[in-house]
């Protein structure tokens, strides 16, 4: 059986929605036993005050500090519709011009701060080569990977300098996918140098990111046998010994179904044996808090998985320390 020590450092690895209200003494339990994050959807949002004090309430139960996160990217994926009118998403806010994309990002920013958030996953530095691309699309900033470059980094220094943090998503690039990660695995079946030249290119010129996020995709230039990269050694590796990421790498929602054919408890082990370091759960619930507990208890019985989460958990504190005041 585990001890409260290896609880701890497996709730820190682990974001997860709020699962409403009728969920709420599990995500209580959960932050009792160090949970390292929360995520907020549209169904947690009614009005500027009642978020603030959503967020304050869920801070104030904490056992340590936490990343309170959002998908904010403008358009297509933003949680503040009951709040006000969406933002533009990316492709178009690029389109009215740098100054536009700088000023809107802004206001993002602050408002993030206001509501208590400091952690938003965004920007997408997925480069839209795919027309019918069911899931990135206007997401996206461009289909041209310097473009694409330039706006991750324009919008990730503005959240930086109004204490978000930024998290560029989804390495190793979705932009070619043909079908969408939340309903199967997609393929991309690219050779290795075009993904670097094009896809992970925005990824490469942004390696000073304090967290990237994996995407639920099978690369065949990383592995033959259909693995998403969330999960994958040779991807997650690639990430950290080829391109040296240093920083805190964070999955894709783990419930969605390019990775659901593992199982949670598999797969989270698998994506810890690669070099993962946190994941995404939308909702909170027994059975995750179940999940969370197994996993605790594998890792204390397997010293390669054990080292990994130590290791795994100096990346995480050290984000913590030098970003969460």
């Amino acid at each position: 059986m585990y001890d409260c020590f290896m609880q701890k450092l497996i709730y820190r690895k682990f974001i997860l929605g709020t699962g409403g209200v009728e969920n709420r003494k599990y995500l209580e339990e959960a932050l009792k036993r160090g949970l390292g994050g929360v995520i907020f959807f549209t169904r947690d949002i009614d009005s500027r005050e009642q978020f603030k004090d959503l967020t304050a309430r869920i801070k104030s139960k904490a056992r340590e500090p936490l990343f309170l996160s959002i998908d904010q990217e403008g358009g297509r994926v933003e949680r503040t519709e009951n709040i006000h009118a969406r933002y533009l998403s990316p492709k178009f806010a690029y389109e009215k011009g740098e100054d536009f994309l700088r000023i809107q990002t802004e206001k993002i920013a602050q408002e993030l701060k206001e509501y208590g958030i400091n952690l938003n996953f965004a920007p997408c530095a997925d480069v839209n080569t795919n027309p019918l691309n069911p899931i990135i699309g206007e997401r996206a900033f461009s289909d041209n990977p310097e473009v694409v470059s330039k706006c991750v980094k324009l919008v990730s220094d503005i959240y930086r300098k109004n204490g978000i943090i930024p998290c560029l998503k989804h390495f190793p690039g979705h932009g070619d996918a043909s079908k969408d990660s939340h309903l199967t695995l997609p393929v991309i079946d690219l050779p290795l140098g075009e993904m670097e030249r094009i896809h992970i290119k925005p990824f490469k010129d942004n390696i000073n990111a304090e967290m990237v996020m994996a995407a639920h995709l099978h690369c065949t230039c990383f592995d033959n046998d259909p693995i998403p990269t969330s999960l994958s050694q040779n991807a997650i590796g690639y990430l950290r010994n080829v391109l040296k990421y240093k920083g805190v790498v964070i999955t894709d929602d783990m419930v969605m179904q390019g990775v659901q054919a593992f199982g949670s408890l598999k797969a989270c082990e698998m994506a810890i044996r690669a070099g993962v370091d946190m994941f995404i759960f939308r909702d909170v619930n027994a059975g995750v808090l179940d999940m969370i507990d197994s996993l605790a208890g594998r890792v204390e019985s397997d010293a390669e998985l054990r080292n990994a989460v130590l290791e795994s958990d100096l990346r995480i504190e050290k984000l913590k320390k030098e970003r969460l005041k």
